[in-house]
């Protein structure tokens, strides 16, 4: 059996396509490379925008709940009724409660 033999131009013309298609397929693979390398960038820079975010706010929170707790002292709260509030304190008031005993027995 004998083959029958390609032309040049068929080679060559093969040969052009071949080369093209792999010239196209290396610089989509590059393209597609390169989004995906930018968006992993990007969400790499985003998360640690988010826990630097998180970090301060956590920070803030437990200056927070410091203050909180020394303005929620008694004698804080006391001065500053007086210095802000013109505030006074008055004497404590003592009462007197007579029980009768005869009462006390038949409990």
């Amino acid at each position: 059996m004998s083959r029958k033999r390609r032309s040049k131009r068929l080679r060559d013309l093969i040969q052009s396509v071949i080369f093209f298609i792999a010239t196209f397929g290396v610089i989509t693979s590059l393209i597609i490379y390169l989004w995906v390398y930018t968006e992993i960038d990007e969400t790499l820079l985003a998360i640690e925008i988010q826990n630097s975010t998180a970090s301060e706010l956590s920070n803030e929170l437990q200056e927070l709940k410091s203050e909180i707790e020394s303005l929620s002292r008694p004698d804080v709260i006391a001065k500053r009724a007086m210095a802000d509030l013109n505030m006074v304190f008055t004497e404590p008031e003592t009462l007197l409660i007579s029980v009768n005993k005869n009462l006390m027995k038949n409990l």
